[in-house]
């Protein structure tokens, strides 16, 4: 096995764009790429350059295709005693209707939409939503309070933001909405529009014009078809900011071909997880690993 290992990652070394050409065939690309790394400006690099492809395609619908039924999404939340399984199928109607009610908001593709959510099955779609209709997600984590959340929307300067009434932590309920309202009182780039998820555990009052309410906009797209915004490679599929404490919050950009063929590689490489098998990561969507391992690679 070692010797095995040692052959594998020689060959990314010393033949990176067979390796990289290899493993590109872990996802679907609408077109495939023409070159394989372009480092012609260092110290950037474009990976998979030609190729078009979209992460919400390869995290769904090539699965809902051949196995509509099979578990996609386990949702348990211990504080509010709900438990929820979404199989493929169920998993694109939900991002489906999600996406459209973004779209009725005016959101489109190179837009930016932040999320701002508890660990919620509402998220998963709102973020997969961004990815299919081509938007860029700016996920953030819900334990910011307003004053961090607003240099957050200030940076990002988005759309939209989804958001909820409130989540809960440690049994004790923690307000989203008055974070944010707050938020958005700070912030000189406040969004035109915010929509709610309201689960009705925290008071909720709506700001006229600008607040809108998920479920009443959910119950117009029921049966909503969105198809896929297929993006070139290099493209942007989100901004996360660094969780470092000193200066201006940072936002690292990912790409959308690089990014979905390096997480497809470490889930068979690293991870070895098969279709089929459940994987939990102790993380939250609003860090890196909630990204990759709760949401984009395991799908």
């Amino acid at each position: 096995m070692a010797e095995k290992y040692a052959d594998f990652h020689q060959r990314s070394i010393n033949e990176p764009d067979a390796f990289w050409r290899e493993e590109a065939k872990l996802i679907d690309w609408k077109i495939e790429p023409t070159t394989i790394c372009d480092y012609s400006r260092p110290p950037f690099a474009k990976w998979f350059s030609g190729g078009v492809t979209n992460l919400c395609h390869n995290a769904i619908d090539r699965h809902a295709a051949v196995r509509p039924n099979d578990r996609a999404l386990i949702f348990i939340s211990t504080e509010t005693n709900v438990e929820k399984i979404y199989s493929f199928a169920e998993l694109k109607s939900e991002v489906m209707r999600m996406a459209a009610v973004m779209k009725s908001l005016g959101v489109g593709r190179g837009d930016r939409v932040l999320i701002y959510m508890p660990m919620i099955a509402e998220a998963t779609f709102a973020i997969l939503a961004c990815a299919r209709i081509g938007a860029i997600h700016s996920v953030v984590f819900g334990g910011f309070a307003s004053g961090s959340l607003a240099t957050r929307i200030d940076d990002a300067k988005p759309s939209l933001i989804v958001s909820s009434d409130a989540g809960m932590r440690g049994g004790k309920s923690v307000p989203y909405k008055a974070l944010l309202d707050e938020a958005c009182r700070l912030s000189e780039f406040p969004p035109a529009k915010i929509l709610i998820v309201n689960r009705g555990i925290e008071a909720c009052p709506y700001v006229e014009g600008r607040d809108v309410d998920y479920a009443a906009l959910r119950e117009q797209h029921m049966d909503a078809q969105v198809p896929c915004e297929w993006m070139e490679s290099s493209e942007p599929s989100y901004i996360l900011y660094t969780s470092g404490t000193t200066g201006k919050p940072k936002g690292v950009q990912r790409d959308t071909g690089g990014h979905a063929v390096a997480l497809a590689a470490s889930m068979k490489y690293i991870f070895t997880g098969f279709a089929g098998e459940t994987m939990f990561a102790t993380s939250d969507i609003g860090w890196v690993v909630g990204h990759s391992y709760i949401i984009y690679a395991p799908l």
